[in-house]
């Protein structure tokens, strides 16, 4: 057993956690992060080169200040170590116009994304379909279509936000145990004892950011509320001559009421191929569950129901694909609270597909909220 106590342990190191030890670090709290792989890693929710970031969040306008947080400190971290996270290349969210978009458990997408735009004063503009294909010409967008063009837009690194978090939280006095899952926790005389296997960790207060595997720390009743949801992420063949797939924004669109009516994409990266998916709201039991791999059949049912028809500027050659995977609540919407009403167990999970261009701010949120409970 070690003889350290910490202020607090962080659960999980992806996205939110490494944010959230970051930030309880400069906070000047003693800090441990676990986390059962080894961050960045291909496991989790937090992988696959690039995320999507955006202001004017169609999924609830308190997302919003979150989303602006989460740019302003990728700035600065930017500016303290000379890592460029955040990549402001602009943004369109294109709608068909012929059935409602619903996403993230929120109908009227295009609408609620225009308006928040407008009532946070997010500088954008809305395009006809027409203006969409004199700019964007890879998107056969219908005549009834329309388009949310947003300038702050953008792409986020995740694996080199989460390297470069946990790389400043161990500047600041941190400690990381990985490859080190929690097997167990009790909670003695005021202290929780974790169970590592061949060792425990006591802490005064613990953040569970696990992902899916927040699973393992919750109530049987509780355990249906978090849907483990397999996705999958595709880099399809660029035919550069047709379309410079190098100079897009990144892109969203929905061209149908059901939440699978849905594609997303980035510019090419290394001007050969484009990363694009699609989202599924199958559940699995649980993530050691999760079948990671990518069958042929899946990537040719992607090119025909998502691609054929709608993109130009794309050859039907899939150079890659890979498997992640969302928690998803049954409305969408984060979760902050604690476990079983014990104040001392933050339980923080189930960002539901949009949670990474929030997470560097939630980190700071979760920081300072458990600084003023220690002090």
């Amino acid at each position: 057993m070690t003889k350290e106590v910490y202020d607090v342990a962080v659960i999980g190191c992806g996205a939110v956690g490494s944010a959230a030890t970051y930030h309880l670090s400069k906070f000047g709290l003693k800090v441990i992060g676990l986390d059962r792989f080894h961050p960045p890693h291909l496991m989790g929710s937090s992988h696959g080169e690039t995320r999507i970031t955006r202001l004017a969040v169609g999924e609830g306008e308190d997302y919003v200040a979150l989303a602006k947080r989460s740019h302003e400190i990728w700035r600065s971290i930017q500016s303290e170590t000379g890592r460029q996270i955040y990549h402001p290349v602009s943004g369109i969210l294109l709608d068909s116009g012929i059935e409602p978009w619903a996403k993230h458990g929120s109908e009227g997408f295009f609408e609620r994304t225009v308006r928040f735009a407008q009532s946070q004063s997010i500088a954008h503009e809305v395009l006809s379909s027409d203006q969409v294909y004199d700019r964007f010409s890879a998107f056969l967008l219908p005549k009834e279509g329309k388009g949310y063009f947003e300038i702050e837009a953008g792409y986020v690194l995740p694996e080199l936000a989460i390297e470069t978090q946990i790389t400043l939280a161990k500047r600041l006095g941190a400690v990381f145990l990985f490859d080190s899952p929690v097997l167990g926790v009790d909670k003695k005389d005021g202290l929780f004892e974790l169970n590592l296997g061949k060792t425990l960790t006591k802490a005064r207060k613990i953040v569970c950011t696990a992902g899916g595997w927040v699973l393992d720390f919750l109530p049987q009743n509780q355990k249906p509320r978090f849907q483990i949801c397999r996705q999958i992420l595709h880099w399809i063949k660029a035919d550069m001559h047709e379309v410079d797939w190098s100079d897009y924004p990144v892109w969203m669109w929905g061209y149908g009421p059901k939440a699978e009516d849905f594609i997303y994409g980035f510019p090419s990266l290394d001007g050969e191929s484009v990363k694009m998916a699609t989202e599924s709201f199958v559940s699995i039991a649980h993530p050691d569950l999760l079948d990671r791999e990518v069958k042929n059949e899946e990537q040719d049912r992607f090119w025909e129901e998502k691609v054929a028809g709608k993109i130009r500027g794309l050859k039907p050659e899939f150079l890659k694909s890979t498997v992640c995977y969302y928690t998803v609540t049954e409305d969408a919407r984060f979760v902050m609270e604690p476990l079983q009403g014990d104040p001392d167990f933050l339980l923080v999970s189930a960002c539901s597909g949009h949670g990474f261009k929030h997470s560097a701010a939630l980190g700071e949120v979760i920081a300072k909220n458990l600084f003023e409970t220690i002090q």
